[in-house]
C-alpha cells in the first residue's frame, strides 16, 4: 500500500498539536495492518467529500482520504466541526 498526502493535508497536519500528530502516526500504522480496524471507524463520506473516506484519529479529529487501488492519498485532517461544519 502506498500512502501519501496532498499539500492541504500537510499544511493542516503541521498546525496540529504534537500529541495529535503522534496519534495520527499510530493510526497510520494500524491502518497499514487493517484498514477496517474498529478503532479507525473507516467509513465513506457523502456531500462535499463524496468519494472520500474518513478515519478517526482521536475522538474529535478525523483524517480524510481517497483510495485508488493500492494508493491512499490523505486530503484533509482536523476536528469534526472544522471538516464537516
Amino acid at each position: 500500500m502506498i500512502i501519501s498526502s496532498n499539500k492541504d493535508f500537510e499544511r493542516d497536519y503541521k498546525k496540529l498539536p504534537k500529541n495529535i500528530q503522534e496519534r495520527f502516526k499510530e493510526r497510520i500504522l494500524l491502518f497499514r495492518k487493517d484498514q477496517y480496524d474498529p478503532i479507525l471507524n473507516n467509513h465513506s463520506l457523502k456531500g462535499r467529500y463524496s468519494g472520500y473516506r474518513s478515519i478517526n484519529v482521536t475522538g474529535d479529529v478525523r483524517a480524510i482520504f481517497m483510495k485508488n487501488g493500492d494508493e491512499v492519498v490523505f486530503a484533509a485532517i482536523g476536528s469534526h466541526s472544522k471538516l464537516y461544519g
